[in-house]
């Protein structure tokens, strides 16, 4: 069973709508053609000076709405009923001698619903984590620290059918600012930082002095009325220290699963989802819900996911060096970023050092590594 708290499924959508095929490829993910905006060819960072370099990885732009729907159709075709306007409240254990699932309540006509095994995937909002108490009567985890996103659509966007990635402090603090090409001359324009009360002035003055100026802003295909800006919050403390208990298991931005450079979220969480469904199948077959039977779900994610801590600790360095210093840090990287491998990242350190010995006590190293440790087991883009 599915619960959805809003009205339909997909909406608002809270981010770029980017994945890389490499990322379907791990998913075994075959996209029906309705659900692609556009085919791309990769991702292009652009330094504070203007330095481009490209990162060549085929993927895909989505209508994450209609991709969203299109997720839910799939579980229904295989079993599952969805439920909207369904908005849990409350969760409270039931015992027979031992845990033996949860009595959830709220506000739909399904509740209560007695669940044997609850999957947390209601994103950054982590509902199931302020609801369950331990035995110590505190939240199972509290949500840690967040960013802003916000983008607008606009139209009549050039492109080559790379993403573009600014990273330009001036306007997206320890973040970074996007352009997301779509079908018909559509794009995603927008920005993540962490300067969340200056996100959408911050964005517009991007917009002023770039070439997006000019440009024309519409509302996305699902949005009726309103401002046409759109996002959210993005969680960025990393993965929760529990993500699993007595029959619970949380999944994506619900578990704090993104990637800390680009702050990506899709391949995570459709990854964690896939184990957790199968842990939670075989704990039911098993007729053992306990929390000790769950632990093989965080194993299963700790041994796939990219190293977090060191990307954490290279783009707390890249932001720590000034924008000179950023620039002449990309001058040093190959054009193509893709195919790096250990002797090119070395030749890019010597480079870096031969030019400003300095940089090495900055921790250059550290942030330079940080691009190839996003795209550790494709988990980049």
């Amino acid at each position: 069973m599915l619960i959805e708290d809003h009205s339909e499924i997909g909406t608002p959508v809270h981010c770029g709508e980017c994945i890389s095929g490499l990322a379907c490829e791990s998913l075994d993910l075959d996209l029906p053609d309705h659900v692609i905006s556009k085919r791309v060819h990769g991702i292009r960072v652009i330094f504070p000076d203007g330095t481009e370099k490209r990162l060549t990885e085929e993927g895909y732009v989505l209508e994450k709405h209609l991709f969203e729907r299109w997720i839910a159709d799939e579980a229904v075709s295989a079993g599952a009923s969805v439920h909207l306007s369904h908005k849990l409240s409350s969760m409270k254990r039931v015992e027979n001698g031992r845990f033996a699932g949860w009595m959830c309540d709220g506000k739909g006509e399904q509740f209560p619903i007695q669940a044997k095994i609850v999957i947390d995937a209601s994103g950054v909002a982590a509902v199931c984590s302020k609801t369950v108490k331990l035995e110590q009567g505190v939240p199972l985890n509290t949500m840690g620290k967040v960013v802003a996103g916000m983008q607008y659509e606009m139209l009549e966007v050039p492109t080559d059918g790379y993403l573009d990635f600014y990273i330009w402090p001036k306007y997206a603090e320890k973040g970074y600012l996007w352009m997301i090409p779509k079908c018909d001359g559509r794009a995603n324009v927008g920005l993540v930082t962490e300067d969340r009360p200056r996100a959408k002035k911050a964005l517009d003055e991007f917009i002023e002095i770039t070439h997006f100026k000019e440009l024309e802003q519409v509302p996305p295909p699902w949005k009726e009325k309103g401002n046409p800006a759109f996002g959210g919050t993005i969680p960025i403390s990393g993965p929760f220290e529990n993500t699993h208990y007595d029959g619970l298991m949380l999944v994506g931005d619900a578990a704090g699963f993104t990637s800390p450079l680009f702050e990506g979220g899709s391949h995570l969480a459709l990854k964690s989802a896939v184990y957790a469904a199968e842990t939670a199948a075989a704990a039911i077959a098993e007729g053992d819900l306990s929390a000790e039977r769950l632990a093989i779900y965080p194993k299963l994610w700790k041994d796939e996911f990219p190293p977090y801590d060191k990307i954490l600790r290279g783009k707390n360095a890249l932001f720590d060096l000034t924008d000179e210093e950023m620039s002449l840090m990309a001058r040093c990287f190959p054009d193509e970023m893709s195919n790096m491998g250990v002797s090119g990242k070395a030749m890019v350190g010597l480079r870096l050092l031969v030019r400003r010995p300095g940089l090495y006590f900055k921790r250059i190293v550290p942030a330079m590594l940080a691009f190839g440790y996003s795209r550790a087991k494709y988990y980049g883009w």
